[in-house]
């Protein structure tokens, strides 16, 4: 097997976390298996970057004198919102010769300046996904997936979605094994599926501003396989089902189906991930019904059905 190069670009205001994450996995996959990964950094001069939090990261070489690698990383952080014309105009005459072009938080941003998303489906820090959809129509922006794979080109969310993407490509380049043991490593999970939410339902809808409201909120996330009907919600919070239903999605910016859609799905998951629950009990008490049910939820939601999740996402026991 070749050696692959991965080449981080870094910048002044660069966040840290977001290179440190994915060359963290990368190093980890090379010492799993030598002679797999060459990891290296490079600035506009090959000077020393200071990142948004105040570190200095010191670059193995100039961006002009690198060649071009397998994977090209462009993280995000504070100084891709003003970035340098000269790294645009390097990314835009080199990041199509990479094989594979990856971006962590906003280094999607710089992408998208550079033309190498137009067309292509993308994601970015939920905080900036409206910016970068208005700033480039061109590009199909989803908000929700921690990750997006389009072809040859990867874009991450937020931080620690960078170690998720990363996680991935070492799964795809080499086998589960060897990511697995850097995730066991780095003490984090292989691997949240590219397509789960960013957000949790509690944190995705907004608080509902009336106190009635805000208790069916509360009662869904404790009591998920409860009655959850428009109908049984609406008796809960003394309004009729279609005032109800209006005022829940114009305070919180969703519709109760969807609030209990994905509060059922997070509940399940977790006793999937920390319980021996058969998915029987699980689809139970998580509102589903019966397995089938929950496996079809799974499957839409996260593109993996809930013995699959279980495989990937429940510790192994200590012996």
């Amino acid at each position: 097997m070749a050696q692959r190069t991965v080449l981080v670009v870094l910048f002044d205001a660069v966040q840290s976390l977001d290179v440190t994450g994915p060359v963290e996995v990368f190093t980890g996959a090379e010492k799993h298996t030598p002679g797999t990964y060459r990891v290296r950094t490079a600035s506009l001069d090959g000077a020393p970057v200071r990142t948004s939090s105040g570190l200095n990261l010191v670059p193995d070489r100039a961006l002009t004198a690198a060649r071009a690698p397998d994977t090209l990383i462009v993280p995000g952080g504070e100084g891709s919102r003003h970035p340098d014309p000269r790294l645009i105009d390097w990314l835009r005459e080199h990041g199509p010769r990479a094989r594979r072009l990856v971006s962590v938080c906003t280094g999607a941003i710089l992408l998208a300046r550079a033309g190498l998303l137009d067309g292509r489906r993308a994601t970015t820090h939920w905080a900036y996904c409206d910016r970068l959809a208005r700033d480039h129509p061109a590009v199909d922006v989803d908000p929700d997936p921690i990750f997006v794979r389009d072809g040859r080109v990867a874009t991450s969310a937020g931080v620690t979605a960078g170690i998720d993407l990363a996680l991935a490509l070492v799964e795809e380049d080499l086998d589960r094994d060897a990511a697995l043991t850097v995730a066991r490593h780095l003490v984090v999970f292989l691997r949240r599926p590219g397509n789960q939410a960013q957000f949790s339902a509690q944190l995705a809808a907004q608080t509902a501003r009336r106190a009635p409201l805000r208790e069916v909120q509360r009662w869904i996330s404790e009591h998920p396989g409860a009655d959850l009907s428009v109908e049984s919600l609406a008796a809960r919070a003394g309004f009729s089902p279609r005032h109800f239903a209006r005022a829940f999605q114009a305070e919180t910016g969703t519709t109760p189906g969807r609030y209990v859609d994905r509060v059922r799905l997070e509940h399940a998951r977790r006793l999937l991930e920390d319980t021996g629950d058969g998915v029987e009990e699980v689809s139970r008490v998580s509102g589903y019904g019966t397995p089938e049910a929950m496996r079809r939820a799974f499957v839409k939601a996260l593109g993996t059905s809930p013995a699959e999740y279980r495989r990937r996402f429940r510790p192994a026991p200590v012996r």
